[in-house]
């Protein structure tokens, strides 16, 4: 009985919602506004590149913000390939790698 007493442990026993509700939280975490693609000047260009370059060249660890029309992505980890032709590079993080195409990228930070 005292467990039920602690750390709301009787009001948390007896939370619900409404099938209504419960509908209408999921279409909303599935259905949300899309975010609009920010416009990326030359001077971010060149700083995204040089951040690429360097993680590439000298094996830093690398931040990079990526575009995602729903939610904000930050990925992390070592440029292993810098695809001037298919205009992407593989960033490898500790167990996994991903493509990124540049179009897609937003910033980077060493």
């Amino acid at each position: 009985m005292a467990k039920k007493l602690e750390d709301n442990g009787l009001f948390e026993s007896s939370r619900w919602l409404l099938p209504e509700r419960r509908e209408a939280y999921s279409h909303q975490l599935t259905h949300k506004d899309p975010i609009i693609k920010p416009v990326i000047d030359e001077q971010e260009w060149q700083q995204i590149g040089e951040a690429l370059s360097e993680s590439f060249n000298e094996h830093a660890r690398i931040t990079i913000k990526v575009f995602d029309p729903y939610e904000e992505k930050e990925l992390s980890g070592f440029v292993t390939v810098i695809n001037m032709f298919l205009k992407e590079i593989k960033l490898r993080n500790e167990d996994d790698w991903d493509w990124i195409k540049f179009d897609d990228i937003i910033s980077a930070h060493t």
